[in-house]
C-alpha cells in the first residue's frame, strides 16, 4: 500500500483513525504495562471479597478518619430513622396503623439492644464497612408476648460464605452463597451458623451452613455494576490511601517524639577525665552526664559538646496532609469537613455547595436502597403479620392488600448552615405554588398530619389559657413568636377584638 492510500484510509476513517481517537486502548510506551484483566465484578467480589472485608473493618476500628467518616455516612443516610407516613384513606385507620407501628418499633430488634430505627443505622454503618447486611425477619410464637409477632435479626456479611459457588442438591445454582433457580431469581441462602471470626462460639459440632429461604431475608446493599451479586464497601476506593497515611502519621509522630529528646554529645580527648556534672553509668557501662536549667558549665581543653538535630519535614506537612486527606474525602464520596472535622478554610457558600452535591447522593441511598430494600418489605411483611395475628382490624384487607400497604418513607430533616434562609425560601415556594405545604412539611422528617393535629391541639390550649402569640412584621432577622397575655378591654393597653380569633387560628395571626 503506497503513501498516498494510506493517507487516504485515514481520511476516510479506517482503523488507524479509529485507534488515534481511543487513546484509552493504546498499547504505546505510556501504557504499555497498564493490562487490567476483564473480569466481572463478581469474579473479583468473590476472590477479593474476604481480605477486603478484614482489611475494611480493621480500619474502620484502627483508623480515625475511616471511623469518623462510618459515623458521619451513618448520620447522613438514616439519623434518627426513615420513618413511615401511612397512606390509608380513612383518618382513625391510619391512626391506629401508626400507632401500632410506633409501639412495635421497640420490639423489633431479635437481640434486644435497639429499636427499629436503630437497626437502619447499624445497616448504614455495615454497608460503609463491608457493603452489604443481611437482614432476616423472624417470626415469633404468640405466648412471646409482643404486640406483633415478628422480630430482625442482623446478620453480618462474612455469615454468607463467598467461597460456597457451585450446584445445590435440588439442582439450583450457588454462586457466592445465594441460592439461585433455573431463571436466576433468588431462592435461598446459605448461611454459616457461626461467625468465623467469632472465637467465643464453641457450641457443638453442626452442619458449617443453613439454608434459609429468600422470603426470609432481606439483601441490603448498593449495586454499582449491572448483574452485581455481592456489595462492596463503600470505604474501599480510600482504603489503601488511608492506610499508607495512618502508617505515615505513626512514622512523623515518633519523628517528633524523637526530636523532642534533646540529647549532647561530648567529646573527650582524655578519656580517663571526669565530664561535666555528676559521673554516672546505665546498665552497659556508658558514661552519662547530667545537664540541669541554668547550668554555664566550663569545659575541659580539648572537650567539645555536639548536640542532635533531626531533619524536620518543614511547611510541607500540613499541605500533604491536606491534599491526600482531600483525595480520601473524595473516594468516600463525602464532604472534606465530615472527614476530618476541618472546617478553617470552609464558608457559607462552600459549605453548602459541597452539602448539596453530598445530600443528592444520600438521597439516593435513601430512596433506591435503604427504602426499596429494607424499610418496604418490612412493612409489608408487619402488617400481614399483624393482620394474621389479630393485632390489626382492617376491613377487606385480604381483597386489596396493596391498598392498605402503601406508605410513604419520610428520611430525616437536613439541618443547613443558615436555616432562616432556607426556610424563608420554602416560604416563598410555597406561596408561588411552586411546593406544597406537605411537602415542606416532610422535608424536615415529620408527618404533615401528625403536625397539623399538634397545632390545633397548642391552638386550643392556648386559647383556654387567654395566651396570644404574635409576630413582629418589621424584624429583620427572622420572626420570632412572642406569648402574651390577652389585654383587658378596660385597661387601655391594646384592642383584643381579634385576640380569640387569632389564638385558635394561629395561620390568622401569621397572615
Amino acid at each position: 500500500m503506497g503513501l498516498i492510500d494510506r493517507f487516504r484510509r485515514r481520511a476516510t476513517g479506517g482503523p488507524a483513525a479509529v485507534r488515534a481517537r481511543l487513546e484509552g486502548a493504546m498499547s504505546r510506551r505510556r501504557l504499555r504495562g497498564w493490562n487490567p484483566p476483564l473480569e466481572n465484578i463478581n469474579a473479583l467480589v468473590a476472590s477479593g471479597g474476604p481480605r477486603l472485608l478484614a482489611r475494611s473493618r480493621e480500619l474502620v476500628v484502627t483508623n480515625g478518619y475511616a471511623a469518623n467518616a462510618c459515623e458521619a455516612f451513618a448520620a447522613n443516610l438514616v439519623g434518627d430513622g426513615i420513618k413511615p407516613s401511612s397512606l390509608i384513606e380513612d383518618a382513625a385507620m391510619r391512626d391506629r396503623v401508626q400507632r401500632l407501628w410506633l409501639a412495635w418499633t421497640d420490639e423489633a430488634d431479635a437481640d434486644g439492644l435497639t429499636d427499629f430505627y436503630g437497626l437502619q443505622a447499624m445497616v448504614a454503618r455495615e454497608m460503609f464497612v463491608a457493603g452489604e447486611c443481611f437482614v432476616r425477619m423472624r417470626p415469633r410464637r404468640a405466648e412471646d408476648g409482643l404486640l406483633v409477632p415478628l422480630q430482625l435479626q442482623l446478620l453480618q456479611s462474612e455469615m454468607l460464605p463467598f467461597e460456597k459457588t457451585g450446584t445445590a442438591a435440588n439442582g439450583n445454582r450457588l454462586r457466592c452463597g445465594i441460592e439461585f433457580d433455573a431463571i436466576g431469581r433468588r431462592v435461598a441462602y446459605h448461611f454459616r451458623r457461626r461467625h468465623p471470626g467469632d472465637s467465643t462460639d464453641q457450641g457443638a459440632v453442626i452442619p458449617e451452613t443453613v439454608r434459609v429461604p429468600a422470603t426470609e431475608v432481606l439483601h441490603i446493599y448498593r449495586p454499582i455494576d449491572a448483574g452485581q451479586l455481592r456489595g462492596l464497601p463503600h470505604v474501599a476506593p480510600a482504603m489503601v490511601r488511608l492506610f499508607l497515611l495512618d502508617q505515615y502519621d505513626d512514622a512523623e509522630l515518633d519523628r517528633k517524639k524523637t526530636a523532642a529528646m534533646f540529647a549532647g554529645f561530648i567529646t573527650k580527648s582524655a578519656p580517663e577525665e571526669p565530664m561535666m556534672g555528676e559521673t554516672d553509668a546505665d546498665l552497659d557501662g556508658a558514661a552519662i552526664a547530667s545537664l540541669e536549667p541554668g547550668t554555664m558549665q566550663v569545659l575541659l581543653p580539648g572537650e567539645d559538646v555536639k548536640f542532635s538535630s533531626p531533619a524536620d519535614v518543614g511547611g510541607g506537612y500540613e499541605a500533604f496532609q491536606y491534599r491526600t486527606l482531600l483525595a480520601v474525602s473524595a473516594s468516600l464520596g463525602l464532604p472534606y469537613h465530615l472527614v476530618t472535622g476541618d472546617v478553617r478554610q470552609a464558608n457559607y457558600s462552600s459549605l453548602r455547595a459541597e452539602l448539596v452535591e453530598f445530600r443528592r447522593r444520600v438521597q439516593q441511598l435513601q430512596h433506591g436502597v435503604l427504602a426499596h430494600q429494607l424499610c418496604r418489605p418490612i412493612w409489608a411483611r408487619w402488617m400481614e403479620t399483624a393482620m394474621l395475628a389479630g393485632a390489626l382490624d382492617l376491613p377487606d384487607y385480604a381483597g386489596a392488600p396493596a391498598r392498605f400497604r402503601a406508605v410513604q418513607w419520610i428520611p430525616p430533616r437536613w439541618d443547613w448552615v443558615d436555616p432562616l434562609k432556607d426556610i424563608q425560601a420554602q416560604v416563598l415556594a410555597m406561596e408561588a405554588g411552586i411546593t406544597s405545604r406537605r411537602k415542606v412539611v416532610e422535608a424536615t422528617g415529620y408527618d404533615v398530619e401528625e403536625v397539623d393535629r399538634e397545632n390545633a391541639v397548642d391552638a386550643k390550649r392556648a386559647a383556654e389559657l387567654g395566651l396570644r402569640y404574635r409576630t413582629s412584621p418589621g424584624e429583620t432577622q427572622g420572626a420570632r413568636a412572642t406569648p402574651a397575655t390577652r389585654p383587658d378591654p378596660g385597661d387601655g393597653t391594646g384592642d383584643d377584638s381579634g385576640a380569640g380569633a387569632a389564638a385558635a387560628n394561629p395561620a390568622t395571626e401569621q397572615e
